[in-house]
């Protein structure tokens, strides 16, 4: 395992290892077979929309070099894509933003699919406001729970009496996504409040920020990256006193964000039996450790202790 570590967790915090983006597969429902020499076939990936951006680059450069695969991507939210997709055997590989939990686990089991955990990005989780709110530059988990896991919580006023006695416009993931679930559990305590704007596309958020100048939202970076002249990020400080610290790929990398996590994609080991699903698996991980998942698609990369590790969970499912 590498020294650079992402996120919070129950265990212990920021004990995850940084890790590229790579992209899930998904073959069509009641598929179960390799394909021939010619190397065709389908591959289905569902899941969290913060991996989708990695994960539809990632297709496309494996369908440039296979043109006989064609690899399909949706972003259905972690949960969604482990509820509707994933666990039903309907789908070879789920992204997903947080860890898969046991009664997913369980779910997938009645089903006969074996989910193969690969930890294969880092995160610097973004919370942004409007670029017309000049009075918040940077808030405490204490603030951000207070915000958006009480629904009591309706004006800035109520947070911070110095702050306007505004309504707060709130938009965020949906309940079926990954996201929601780890800043539920990581921010707020537990808790989510059920009275906000909540969505699976991400740039919905982006919009509504743009257009009310009392909004507030949260996504994985790589929104905020493609829309920083549209928004603004905050800064973030676990508790009064710390220093707070902006989102950016190194302090996600160094573990100084407060924000950082980890990213997932999880094949099936079913579905890695098939020829075309273990090849872009194989490409996924190949390409894992690529500059580019930072500069174009704005996520931290693999470092190599985690490419090999992918690799033998990969060759492993495979019985190789």
């Amino acid at each position: 395992m590498a020294d650079n570590q992402f996120g919070r967790d129950a265990v212990s915090r920021r004990k995850f290892i940084a890790a590229t983006g790579a992209m899930g597969t998904a073959a069509i429902a009641g598929c179960s077979e390799m394909t021939g020499e010619d190397g065709g076939g389908e591959v289905i990936v569902k899941g969290s929309s913060t991996v989708f951006p990695i994960s539809d680059e990632m297709a496309q450069r494996f369908m440039d070099e296979n043109g006989s695969v064609n690899v399909t991507v949706d972003s259905t939210g972690s949960g969604g894509g482990f509820e509707n997709h994933f666990c039903p055997g309907n789908a070879d590989i789920n992204g997903s933003s947080r860890q898969i939990k046991s009664e997913e686990e369980d779910h997938c089991a009645e089903n006969d699919v074996t989910p193969i955990e690969m930890h294969i990005a880092g995160d610097a989780l973004t919370v942004a406001v409007s670029p017309d709110n000049d009075w918040v530059d940077s808030m405490t988990f204490d603030e951000l729970s207070q915000i958006w896991a009480d629904d009591s919580v309706t004006t800035w006023a109520d947070v911070n009496s110095d702050w306007p006695d505004e309504e707060i416009e709130l938009y965020g993931p949906a309940t079926t996504s990954g996201t929601y679930d780890w800043f539920t559990e990581n921010v707020n305590g537990g808790s989510h409040r059920t009275e906000y704007e909540g969505t699976e596309d991400d740039n919905t958020i982006i919009q509504g920020l743009e257009n009310s100048q009392y909004a507030m939202g949260y996504f994985g970076y790589a929104y905020y990256a493609e829309n920083e002249d549209r928004v603004k990020a905050l800064e973030i400080a676990e508790s009064d006193g710390d220093e707070p610290s902006a989102p950016s790929l190194q302090a996600a990398s160094e573990g100084t964000y407060p924000l950082a996590r980890p990213l997932f994609v999880y094949p099936s080991e079913e579905a890695l039996q098939r020829e075309e699903v273990y090849d872009f698996m194989e490409f996924y991980l190949e390409n894992s450790n690529a500059d580019w998942i930072a500069d174009e698609v704005g996520y931290v990369p693999a470092n190599q202790d985690m490419v090999d590790e992918n690799r033998s969970k990969l060759e492993d499912a495979a019985g190789e």
